[in-house]
C-alpha cells in the first residue's frame, strides 16, 4: 500500500501549478463515449492547508484544472490509508472533505457555470472525533469514520447537512468502533437504501455493520470478521451487497448485509493475482467492480452476478502509473479516474459495456500527500 511523503504546499489557491498536458491531446473525442459536462475534484491534504484540486471535466472526458480551494481546515500531509475522504452529495450540489490535521469536515458549495467548476466554502465543523479519514452522505444526512488515537478511541458520528450547507451534530448517532483501540478504520459508506452504515477495520479484520434509524441514527455495531485479510475499500452494488478489497489476500469477496447485524459471504476471497488491491467502486448497474493494486500498478476488474457472486474478469484490465489509489466513476459509468498518488497523477479510462478499460489520457502534477477522488 502506498507511502506518501510530505509535500510543502502553501494556503494560496493557485499554489500548485498543474503542469501535466490536458486530457485533449491523448485520444480523439470521436473515439470515446459523451456525456454530460462536469467536474473532478482531489485534495492535497497538505500540513499547511488543506485544498481541494478542482478540474473542469469535458463531455468526452478531457479534464483542464480550474484551481484549488481552501477547504479551511489542515491535512496530515501524509497518507490517510483510506478510502473516501472525499464525498460528493447526490445531486453534486455539495461536496465534503475530511481535514485530518485539524480534525474537521468542510462543506463546499459547487457549481458548473459554462464548464468550468467553482467551489464555495460553507462551514466547517468539528468531526466528532480524532483523525477523520472518510464520509458518507444519504440525503441530508452525513457520517464521518474518525480513527482515533491512543487517547481518543476511534467512533464514527453523525451529522445533518442543511440546505445552505452548513453540517448540524446529529444527536445519539455517535457510535464506537469494534475496539478502544487501534483499529486501522479505512472508510466509512451508507448501503443503497440509507438504512445501515459499513466501516472496514483494517487492523482488526473486521466489518463494522450499523443500523440507521428513519432520523439517520446510527445504532450500535454489530462486528463481523472479514473472509480475507485486511479489509480496505468497499463499494454496495444496487441490490445491497457489499464488495470488499482485501489487501494483504490479493483479493475481493463479497458479502450480503442486511438489518440487524446479518452478514453472510457470499464469494470469499477472489485473488486478482496482482498486489495490495485496496480501492474499490461498481458500476451504477452493479455488473463489474474495479479494485486498483496500489503495489502493482494496475486495475483489476470482477464481473458481479446479480447475487453478489465474484468472478475474476481480467487480472490487470488496466496498467497505471505508480501506486493507483481512488477511484472514481461518471455517471452510468461510460468514464473511470484513477488517482496516481505517488506518480501525483489522475488517468482517466473510457469503459466498454464488457468492463474493457481504454486509456484516455493523464493529467498532473499533484502533490505527494493528495487524497481522495470524486467525478461529478
Amino acid at each position: 500500500m502506498r507511502a506518501l511523503g510530505i509535500a510543502a504546499v502553501g494556503a494560496a489557491l493557485t499554489l500548485i501549478v498543474i503542469a501535466g498536458p490536458s486530457f485533449a491531446a491523448s485520444l480523439a473525442p470521436s473515439a470515446r463515449g459523451s456525456g454530460d459536462a462536469g467536474a473532478v475534484f482531489t485534495m492535497t491534504n497538505a500540513l499547511s492547508g488543506n485544498e481541494i484540486v478542482t478540474y473542469a471535466r469535458a463531455s468526452n472526458g478531457d479534464l483542464t484544472w480550474v484551481g484549488n480551494f481552501s477547504t479551511g481546515g489542515t491535512g496530515t500531509g501524509a497518507s490517510l490509508a483510506d478510502q473516501g475522504s472525499l464525498a460528493a452529495s447526490a445531486n453534486g450540489q455539495w461536496l465534503l472533505a475530511v481535514d485530518a490535521g485539524s480534525n474537521q469536515v468542510s462543506v463546499l458549495h459547487v457549481t458548473v457555470a459554462s464548464g468550468a467548476p467553482s467551489l464555495r466554502l460553507t462551514d466547517v465543523v468539528a468531526s466528532g472525533g480524532v483523525l477523520p479519514v472518510s464520509l458518507t452522505i444519504f440525503g441530508s444526512t452525513v457520517y464521518v469514520l474518525n480513527v482515533g488515537d491512543t487517547i481518543s478511541p476511534g467512533n464514527i458520528a453523525g451529522f445533518t447537512l442543511s440546505s445552505s450547507g452548513q453540517l448540524v451534530p446529529l444527536a445519539g448517532s455517535t457510535q464506537a468502533l469494534s475496539t478502544s483501540g487501534a483499529t486501522g478504520a479505512a472508510q466509512i459508506s451508507f448501503g443503497p437504501t440509507g438504512t445501515l452504515l459499513a466501516v472496514t477495520e483494517k487492523s482488526t479484520n473486521l466489518i463494522d455493520v450499523y443500523d440507521v434509524n428513519a432520523h439517520g441514527v446510527a445504532r450500535p455495531g454489530t462486528f463481523s470478521p472479514s473472509d480475507g485479510s485486511t479489509p480496505y475499500g468497499f463499494a454496495f452494488t444496487p441490490r445491497g451487497q457489499l464488495v470488499v478489497s482485501e489487501a494483504a489476500s490479493g483479493s475481493l469477496s463479497s458479502y450480503r448485509v442486511h438489518a440487524h447485524g446479518y452478514f453472510e459471504v457470499i464469494s470469499g476471497s477472489v485473488s486478482d493475482f496482482e498486489t495490495a488491491p485496496c480501492w474499490v467502486v461498481v458500476t451504477p448497474n452493479g455488473g463489474i467492480a474495479y479494485t486498483t493494486n496500489a503495489d502493482s500498478d494496475s486495475i483489476s476488474s470482477y464481473a458481479v452476478a446479480a447475487n453478489g457472486r465474484l468472478a475474476l474478469l481480467q487480472s490487470v484490465a488496466a496498467v497505471t502509473g505508480a501506486a493507483p489509489t481512488d477511484l472514481a466513476l461518471v455517471g452510468s459509468g461510460q468514464l473511470l479516474y484513477v488517482h496516481d498518488s505517488a506518480g501525483g497523477t489522475i488517468e482517466g479510462y473510457e469503459v466498454a459495456a464488457d468492463g474493457a478499460l481504454t486509456w484516455i489520457g493523464t493529467t498532473g502534477a499533484l502533490p505527494g500527500s493528495d487524497e481522495g477522488l470524486v467525478a461529478i
